[in-house]
This record gives C-alpha cells, structure tokens and sequence, in this order.
C-alpha cells in the first residue's frame, strides 16, 4: 500500500472509531511505528487529526465560539496557571495587546497593578477590568461589537489596530492545531491579522482543550506566532512539531 492510500485509510479508521492507538494501526497495516508515526505527523499538519496521549483522534470541528459566560467556568485553574506564566514575559514600558478572550482575562487581572503599560484590546470585559482595577494607560480598539463574547471584531477594529506599533501581542483561540488557530467566525479573521502585522511579538494564549479543533477560517497560521502559552497537557509529538516551527512553548 502506497503512503498516500495508507494514511486516507488511516484517517477513515480514525473518524470512524474517534479515537486509536498507534499499536492499534501498526497491526492493522502492518507497518511500523515510525510508519505510522509519519503518516500522523502528516495527517496532523493538515489540521485532520490531533495527536493524544498513547495515541490519536480525529480533529474535532467547531461549528461556533461558546458565550463568555460559558468559558469563563472552563479549566480555569489551567487559565491562571498560564497567565502566571504570560505576565513575566512583558517587559516595563510596553505597550500590550489583549486579544478577546477569558484565558487573556487572566492575563489582564495578573498584570493590572502595573502603572508603566500600555494596554489596547478589542475585548469590552477586559477594558471594563482595567478601567476599574488599574492605572495602566487603555486604548479600546471600537469597532462592530460581537455580544456573544463582548469584544470588536471586523474591519473597523482592524484598521484601529494598524495605527499602532505593538510591543507584544496575546492572542486567544478557540481552536487551534499545527496548521493555525482558526474560527467559526470570519469577521474575527481581520482582527487577527492586523495584530500580525504590528506586533513584535506573537503569543498565543490557549489550554490544551482547544488543541486539535478546527473551525472554517484560518485566522493566522501557526508559524505566525513567537510563543505559545499553554498546560502540560500538550502531547510530546506536538510540542517536537511545535519546536521544529520554531515556537516556544511555555507551560
């Protein structure tokens, strides 16, 4: 069997039974490990499938962005372990960007006793925050308002986000693989990109949950980013495709 029919047999196996093991399909193809471990790798990169402890599962699609009030009571012990581990890489004097989202929250409440930054985000919660809890200078990016998780998104918040020079960049994603971070939502899509585009630095900020969904538009690819802020449950495979794309991980 070719390499290429072997690893479209493999992704029917995967979706077929949502999960298998790698010794699982060693046998079934007869093949070896380090076979199957480079059809995964390809199948991964693609964005089809996400690698798990032991073994693999088919990617997960994500049809729409649960509310604010819903994420805000998931893995939140993991969301403050990676803010903790966010706050120490902002430098004084910097002007930060605050993505939309409740991992970037965390952030937000870690950072808002400092009076020395500079702090632009498109997320109504977290400009509400700082107003209140901080003497850091806040520039809202305004723009068309998305109500299901309170932040700016399309054009107009774009082209704000251009007129500035931004030290560092903490991006949220609801999904996200080894192809990019991706969304339900393409007016989400050009904010994403303007922050790409004037920022020194890229971070995304994101648990391990959201690895391995996938939603209809790319928003950036994953080769955009500097760093990844993240828990430790990250399969090792991944983090080895991570650092081959040149990427830190932080967990």
């Amino acid at each position: 069997m070719i390499p290429l029919e072997r690893q479209k047999n493999i992704l029917n196996l995967i979706q077929q039974n949502e999960v298998m093991s790698i010794q699982e399909l060693c046998k079934i193809f007869d093949v070896s490990y380090m076979t199957i471990w480079r059809d995964i790798n390809l199948l991964e990169k693609e964005g089809k499938v996400a690698t798990v402890s032991g073994g693999v599962r088919a990617s997960e699609r994500l049809s729409f962005e649960p509310s604010h009030t819903i994420k805000g009571g998931l893995n939140t012990s993991e969301k403050e372990s990676i803010a903790l581990l966010a706050c120490e890489q902002i430098p004084k004097n910097a002007c930060v960007y605050l993505d939309a989202g409740t991992t970037v929250l965390e952030l937000a409440k870690k950072i808002a006793h400092r009076d020395d930054l500079t702090i632009i985000t498109n997320d109504l919660v977290i400009a509400g925050f700082i107003v209140q809890h901080s003497k850091a200078e806040l520039i809202h990016t305004g723009g068309r308002i998305c109500k299901d998780n309170n932040s700016a998104i399309g054009e107009i918040a774009a082209k704000t986000l251009k007129n500035f020079i931004i030290d560092i960049a903490f991006v949220s994603a609801s999904s996200w693989n080894l192809r990019g971070i991706s969304t339900p939502d393409e007016n989400k899509v050009p904010v994403k990109e303007a922050i790409a585009q004037v920022s020194n630095k890229l971070y995304l900020l994101s648990d391990s949950s959201k690895y391995g969904k996938v939603a209809t538009f790319i928003a950036l690819p994953m080769s955009a980013f500097d760093a990844i802020f993240t828990d430790k449950n990250l399969p090792k495979n991944t983090l080895k495709e991570l650092n081959n794309l040149g990427i830190t991980v932080y967990s």
